[in-house]
């Protein structure tokens, strides 16, 4: 079956043509009919199937894995076999997708296996080219074996077990009738009878004829050259079995060791010398078997009609060449050999040149209007050029067409097989393909398999791809799983959450500079996002810090535009012992104090609070004068805002620690925040004093705002400042007209 015989064992060899289905086969198939893309229903458990086999299978068998790989995709084809019954144009896609996927994963099964396992003659062990040119014809025949499948034991014919039996039977009427057909025939019925009379069969038997060289040559063609000869033998034609022996190289083991029975063919040049001659003769079936096994590549192409057949027709010509010249080298050559053409003696075969050979032939259908991805794969891979392989993946990405899904499962799979022999690749397009399936994974809602795929990618990658990933997980039910996928695959989640958070906080940018605007703003869907997007470091007690260090920059952008129900709604989600769980975290395993960045955090956070607890009351200005409590309010509201205005240990929004890391941003905008909310509550307290007829505690404000210790006064502008005066000149003159002096003292007589 091949030039090695029985001491070159293919590596696909062995494989059975099994079936596939099961008992409920009929149900399952009846139930994805009902499907849009039936096809595409059916292969979709691929890619959580492939994910499943990569997890269960080390680097250390990684061969088992390519031939997890092949089941998964011959079963899918299997069942795309039973539903293109429906004739669906997209399930057929598929069947074809996936039945050359499962091809090319062969292949690779081939290449890289551990051939080198197997005894074989000297030539193979020290030529590694005809070695590997060897095993892409043994996988191609693997391929066709599988199309054909047992067809051989199912032809009819219309002779049975004689050969030419309707010829015979003419020629025995007309001996019996003594009258002379209308069309002549054959007189005689050995083998060269009809070349040599120059006439023709019965026409059964020419029909029975040409089917029978055009399934022996399907059967050569899969490699089951034996299966040939049984059916020649079957079928009467014992002689032709016997002429599909000629090719066999020549051994006598009986010089070097006890009496056994001479191998191959002792005449094999004259019998390839016949096949080359017979070329021009015979049947063009005819022609291509014995030009397959003669290494005669032109007839064998006049019946190849798929480029795997033309392939396989360069590469067992090549595999020919090359044995044959190692024999002429060698001295071993029959001197018939000289008769053959000199294209044949003196062809320089390589694997690069049957490429080009094939690219000459203008297989438009094939080659040109398909751009078969998986023949453009194979190629590369035969050729072992991985550089080239990769820039076509690059190419691939590149176009505006989208790679079908199947196609980009098996890119993935494939570079994740390459990197586990640890051979080098293009990093880039590696990273780009990861990309890119990890984006079709996100965009199918195959939630459960990202986090493995992104955790190939370089970590700085993976923790924005993953990040990006979190970003469209709307359901708070599966976000946990989200986190614990991650974790799992070893994917740095912290730093992943933290992006997730400052990716979303830091969209629709807000100013923080000086405004007059007074009034409240209502929650848009963004900053429902924002508010929401807190949620993602509040699953894991270990990054409560940063939870808190988050939420406080969220709720500063709220604040500064009069967001407070936004920025309180972000409060609330940040757990009560948030902050003692934050102590008790670095306290477990330090003996120095809370870090700067987290002790200013917790500050702050306690700032925020300060300031969100007044705002029950902020319509108290105006209903102060209906308010039957008037007085309690009152007391509670100037509770709550000095709480703010003269906030412990160096003021509101204030850091404690100088020692942090320098942050100018964060800085910037606590000292806006200053700026934008004191004045604010300021004037509110002040409205809300007057309000209620407390003038003199109206004055004692101007003392806290003008006070040294506190500088608040600086956080005013020019115009703030020249109001505030205004609005205390109202209060002088309210007390004036009680009696009492500007400042509300009684007056001396």
């Amino acid at each position: 079956h091949d030039w090695t015989n029985s001491m070159y064992i293919s590596p696909v060899s062995g494989m059975d043509n099994s079936s596939f289905f099961s008992d409920d086969t009929a149900n399952l198939s009846s139930a994805l009919l009902k499907e849009d893309d039936p096809g595409e229903a059916a292969a979709a458990s691929l890619f959580p199937e492939f994910l499943a086999s990569l997890v269960k299978h080390s680097s250390s068998a990684v061969f088992e894995l390519l031939d997890e790989y092949q089941t998964l995709c011959q079963e899918k084809v299997g069942f795309s076999v039973v539903l293109r019954a429906g004739q669906n144009s997209k399930t057929a896609g598929v069947h074809w997708l996936l039945q050359q996927e499962n091809c090319t994963w062969r292949l690779i099964t081939s290449l890289y296996s551990e051939s080198e396992k197997v005894v074989v003659e000297q030539l193979f062990q020290r030529d590694a080219v005809i070695r590997q040119s060897q095993l892409v014809v043994d996988w191609l025949e693997s391929i066709a074996k599988d199309k054909i499948g047992d067809f051989s034991d199912n032809i009819e014919y219309y002779a049975k077990n004689v050969c030419w039996e309707n010829t015979l039977h003419s020629l025995k009427l007309r001996r019996k009738s003594g009258t002379a057909f209308t069309v002549p025939l054959v007189t005689e019925l050995d083998p060269d009878a009809p070349f040599r009379q120059q006439r023709p069969l019965a026409d059964l038997d020419r029909e029975d004829d040409a089917r029978l060289l055009k399934n022996l040559f399907s059967l050569i063609r899969a490699g089951m050259t034996e299966e040939a000869q049984r059916l020649c033998k079957r079928c009467g034609q014992a002689w032709r079995a016997a002429t599909l022996e000629g090719w066999k190289l020549y051994h006598d083991p009986n010089r070097t060791s006890e009496l056994q029975p001479i191998e191959g063919n002792p005449q094999r040049g004259i019998w390839k010398a016949c096949c080359w001659r017979m070329a021009e003769e015979l049947n063009r079936y005819e022609r291509a078997i014995y030009s397959s096994l003669s290494g005669n590549l032109k007839p064998l192409l006049a019946v190849c009609e798929s480029w795997e057949d033309c392939v396989w027709a360069h590469f067992k010509v090549m595999v020919d060449s090359l044995v044959e010249k190692e024999l002429m080298s060698s001295g071993m050559a029959h001197q018939e050999m000289d008769t053959l053409p000199r294209e044949y003696l003196e062809a320089n075969w390589t694997m690069e040149k049957v490429f080009e050979e094939l690219q000459a032939l203008e297989l438009k259908r094939v080659l040109e209007e398909t751009k078969e991805h998986h023949h453009i794969i194979q190629k590369f891979v035969i050729l072992g050029d991985l550089d080239g392989l990769f820039e076509e993946f690059s190419d691939w990405l590149t176009t505006s067409k989208p790679l079908p899904s199947h196609l980009l499962r098996f890119m993935t799979h494939l570079l994740l097989f390459f990197r586990s022999l640890g051979l080098a690749l293009k990093e880039e397009v590696c990273v780009d393909v990861l990309k890119a399936y990890v984006s079709l994974l996100v965009r199918d809602q195959q939630t459960d398999l990202v986090a493995r795929y992104v955790s190939q990618l370089p970590p700085e990658v993976a923790t924005v791809e993953y990040a990006a990933f979190l970003e469209t997980v709307n359901q708070p039910e599966i976000r946990p799983r989200c986190l614990q996928l991650a974790t799992d695959a070893g994917l740095d989640v912290a730093a992943i959450t933290k992006l997730v958070v400052e990716t979303v906080r830091e969209r629709d940018e807000t100013e923080f500079t000086h405004h007059s605007q007074t009034l409240e703003m209502g929650t848009t869907k963004e900053d429902l996002r924002k508010i929401d997007v807190i949620d993602w470091l509040l699953f894991d007690p270990a990054h409560r810090a940063e939870s808190l260090k988050q939420s406080n920059a969220i709720m500063r952008k709220f604040l500064a535009v009069q967001k407070h129900d936004a920025a309180k709604a972000v409060f609330s989600k940040v757990p009560e012992d948030s902050m003692r769980e934050i102590y008790c975290q670095w306290s477990g395993g330090q003996t120095t104090s809370l870090p700067a960045e987290d002790e200013n955090a917790i500050r702050e956070h306690l700032c925020i609070r300060a300031y969100l607890c007044w705002k029950k009351y902020s319509n108290l200005a105006s209903l102060s004068a209906w308010s039957c409590r008037l007085d309690v309010l009152t007391e509670d509201v100037k509770e709550r805002i000095y709480n703010v205005l003269l906030f412990v240990d160096g003021g509101w929004m204030i850091d404690n620690r100088q020692d942090s890391e320098p942050d100018s941003e964060r800085r910037h905008q606590m000292a806006a925040l200053r700026s934008l909310c004191l004045p604010r509550l300021t004037f509110l307290l002040l409205s809300v004093l007057q309000n209620s007829s407390r003038h003199q505690e109206a004055l004692r404000l101007a003392d806290i705002i003008s006070s040294d210790q506190h500088r608040l006064y600086q956080v005013f502008s020019k115009e703030e400042l020249r109001r505030f005066l205004l609005k205390l000149r109202e209060s002088s003159l309210a007390l004036l007209d009680r009696g009492l002096d500007p400042l509300g003292y009684e007056l001396q007589t």
